[in-house]
């Protein structure tokens, strides 16, 4: 579905990714796990047109290397980004109609859906988005970027700054989707516990390259591995 080469992005004249390789296949989970400043949010941002880059990146065979955020948009691919990304003085619901503004026709059928994995979201539709706590804005960052039914969702850190037991529902939420609805994830994680145990695979960043590779369980079985990156 996704596949980077050779993929280079930073701010001015700083370099921050220095020609990443990796896939993301059909119904996929993969995480990129690393350190702060590992350069694990500029991916994310290089895929999805809001940063500068060069190299290939290709969705479904299409080269979206030089489309803008929009355009990535419409060809199916959809941004959590880190922070949540709330419009605070809009309301949830219209929240949840800005990720459905690149699609046609009625949306009423996706607001039942989300209300439904939210319940909280339905409860508070009509509150401003800026009164929800941390853990409910999460929820609908990920609501928001499904609204426009995405093939392939980029998770920024979806864990930042949540209590552990909301994390862990965020987690089982997604990879519920992920089964559910079939939408490949390309997940940016510091929390590589959870994030190893919903993957099928997984990329380590140090420095803006990538030094291991492998299936996400047996990165998290290996001792080696988890003292000298992950931070477990």
């Amino acid at each position: 579905m996704l596949t980077v080469e050779g993929l280079r992005a930073g701010y001015g004249p700083v370099e921050v990714l220095h020609g990443l390789d990796f896939t993301v296949g059909d119904g996929e989970i993969v995480v990129i796990l690393g350190a702060n400043g590992a350069g694990k949010t500029t991916t994310i941002r290089a895929v999805s047109g809001t940063v500068a880059r060069r190299g290939t990146v290709l969705f479904e065979g299409r080269d979206i290397a030089s489309a803008s955020p929009d355009a990535v948009v419409r060809a199916g691919v959809a941004q959590v980004p880190q922070g949540r990304g709330t419009f605070t003085d809009l309301s949830v619901e219209d929240n949840l109609m800005a990720g459905a503004y690149v699609r046609s026709g009625p949306v009423k059928d996706d607001l039942d859906r989300w209300y439904s994995t939210f319940p909280i979201l339905a409860e508070r539709r009509h509150q401003k988005a800026g009164s929800l706590s941390g853990g409910e804005q999460q929820m609908l960052a990920i609501a928001r970027a499904f609204m426009s039914r995405p093939r392939l969702l980029l998770c920024d850190e979806p864990s930042l700054g949540l209590a552990p037991l909301i994390t862990q529902d965020l987690f089982r939420v997604l990879q519920t989707l992920n089964r559910d609805l079939g939408t490949a994830i390309l997940l940016v994680e510091q929390n590589a516990n959870l994030a190893l145990r919903i993957a099928q695979r997984a990329h380590v960043l140090e420095t803006g390259s990538i030094v291991i590779s492998g299936d996400a369980a047996q990165l998290a079985d290996d001792d080696a591995v988890k003292a000298a990156y992950l931070g477990m």
